[in-house]
């Protein structure tokens, strides 16, 4: 993966940047998104924001070295205090991380989203998080894609302001994932569900505390809602 040819997951991510949009891409690493957006003509220009000294100085490096100093500007910052007002950032993509850890950079500034209309957020794990979030801070959703690389499975989710009603398997799957219903979908909900069914083999082996059974139960509900999205 190189500024030229992104991997399938970060390919995903920037078909979503509109054409013409500042974009703040957090957790950079070595600024291939922001560099290869740029270099596509999709954004205008780009702040590459990391909060690790080591992929702040590849950041730099990478954008030096493809002659984009002038469009994109690599900050050392902690999430969003990457992004400063005079930017003028209208989307933002964060990538490869945890969605509760996405949650929370979204929230730790919240100011830095004040002009900003579409969020590429790209979960690896704990994607409800991310809807979550949403239904409670006026972003709908209006596309989610699920797909694998490399034999692990990745979600992208595409947020715009607005409003939206979802129900506990739609913040869970994702509506449109669901609608969709592909072979990616149901392999790692399958899994899933097998995974759930292997711990209640192991609370049924295990001592009957409250606990145990309140858990035995809250997965017999998950199993249940699973099975009937991916039937």
């Amino acid at each position: 993966m190189n500024a030229q040819k992104l991997s399938k997951r970060l390919e995903t991510v920037a078909s979503f940047v509109p054409t013409g949009a500042v974009v703040a891409d957090i957790g950079s690493d070595h600024a291939y998104l922001p560099c290869y957006l740029v270099h596509k003509g999709i954004a205008a220009r780009a702040v590459a924001g990391e909060v690790v000294k080591g992929p702040y100085d590849s950041a730099v490096r990478q954008v030096r070295t493809e002659g984009l100093t002038e469009k994109i500007t690599v900050r050392l910052a902690d999430g969003l205090a990457a992004v400063e007002e005079a930017d003028g950032i209208t989307a933002i993509t964060i990538a490869g991380m945890g969605g509760p850890l996405i949650v929370s950079i979204l929230e730790k500034h919240p100011q830095a989203l004040k002009n900003v209309t579409r969020l590429i957020l790209q979960p690896n794990i704990h994607a409800k998080a991310i809807r979550e979030w949403a239904l409670e801070h006026g972003w709908a959703l209006q596309d989610e894609v699920i797909l694998q690389e490399d034999g692990k499975v990745y979600e992208v989710l595409v947020l715009q302001r607005g409003s939206m009603d979802l129900n506990e398997a739609q913040t869970l799957l994702g509506p449109k994932l669901m609608n969709t219903k592909s072979a990616v979908f149901v392999e790692k909900w399958s899994r899933e569900v097998a995974n759930w069914q292997r711990v209640q083999q192991a609370i049924s082996n295990a001592e009957q505390t409250e606990e145990n059974k309140a858990k035995f139960d809250e997965l017999t509900h998950l199993i249940a809602l699973v099975q009937g999205a991916i039937a």
